[in-house]
């Protein structure tokens, strides 16, 4: 890949467990990536198509060796995302950006380290994981909880589908987690849009559905936040991984079956990582000004504004 005209943009489409991402190289391109030119980039029917687009820049932190972005498919930009980061260190040992592994990336919150594993999975240290109400923007006035194990149990009253009952796990970025009979008949698609835009969450919430299959596995399901459901969700996977743990139905390390694919997550008490695969589909050549103009006039996605 090589620097291009200005509005020529070099991309790599790829994904985490179907979790599918445009990834793009701001450290040899000059890039201002707007919340419009990203929805416009991930509308899937008048643009590339993706969960959420990653930047790639040069960092500002000084231990960091890149400095790493996300914004959802509804152009805000949000503080993690952990299958997208197995594909940036992917992204960055492919393209020839870097040879180093492990890597060290700068996210908005923090900095991350990242390895290819000898399998070619792709290793993750996550963070640090939070577990009080504020770290998620919850608020708590008025509501009840229960101790389970040693997690906390929200009880969030939800008009015509009864009492949630939610983990609160922040992973850099905010997680409700709750627990569900049936993975595949859970109301994910309606009640997940409710928890992700509750007004209770300050900054809205990823709404994770997680079944317990056995000690060590379970299967989830995940409205992110400013994305809708995905096939996978890596900072999902740790909150619901972490959350099942602090509970006592599970036990470190846990298997999280997802509809796009498998991820590994280990859990130390302090800072899950996650393991699993990062794919590349293809790469290409966009025209930004042409694909904006084309979304401003074509697409029906284009016409809401981007929420922070």
């Amino acid at each position: 890949m090589r620097d291009n005209a200005p509005m020529i943009w070099n991309f790599a489409k790829m994904h985490g467990a179907g979790n599918d991402f445009v990834v793009i190289d701001g450290v040899r391109q000059a890039i201002a990536l707007t919340p419009e030119i990203a929805r416009a980039l991930a509308d899937r029917h008048f643009g590339i198509g993706a969960d959420q687009i990653l930047l790639v820049d040069n960092p500002l932190h000084p231990e960091a060796d890149f400095r790493y972005r996300i914004f959802n498919a509804d152009g805000s930009e949000v503080e993690h995302c952990g299958n997208g980061a197995r594909c940036f260190v992917r992204f960055v040992h492919e393209q020839g950006l870097s040879k180093r592994n492990p890597l060290r990336a700068e996210i908005c919150t923090g900095l991350i380290t990242l390895h290819v594993d000898d399998n070619g999975d792709v290793s993750v240290a996550m963070g640090r994981t939070r577990f009080d109400p504020d770290a998620v923007g919850f608020d708590t006035k008025g509501l009840t909880s229960a101790v389970c194990g040693d997690d906390t149990s929200w009880t969030l009253p939800v008009a015509g589908h009864g009492d949630l009952h939610l983990s609160l796990v922040a992973i850099s970025n905010p997680h409700a987690v709750q627990v569900v009979d049936d993975i595949n008949t859970a109301p994910v698609g309606v009640v997940g849009p409710i928890i992700e835009s509750h007004p209770r969450f300050a900054h809205r919430v990823n709404a994770g559905f997680m079944q317990v299959l056995d000690r060590h596995t379970i299967a989830l399901r995940v409205y992110e936040r400013g994305a809708g459901e995905t096939l996978a969700c890596g900072t999902g996977a740790c909150a619901a991984a972490v959350a099942g743990i602090r509970r006592g139905l599970l036990e470190s390390p846990v298997q999280v079956q997802m509809r796009g694919g498998e991820l590994t997550i280990t859990w130390d008490g302090d800072t899950p990582s996650m393991s699993g695969p990062a794919t590349t589909v293809f790469t290409g050549q966009i025209d930004i000004i042409a694909l904006t103009q084309s979304a401003l006039t074509q697409s029906p996605n284009f016409k809401d504004a981007p929420q922070t």
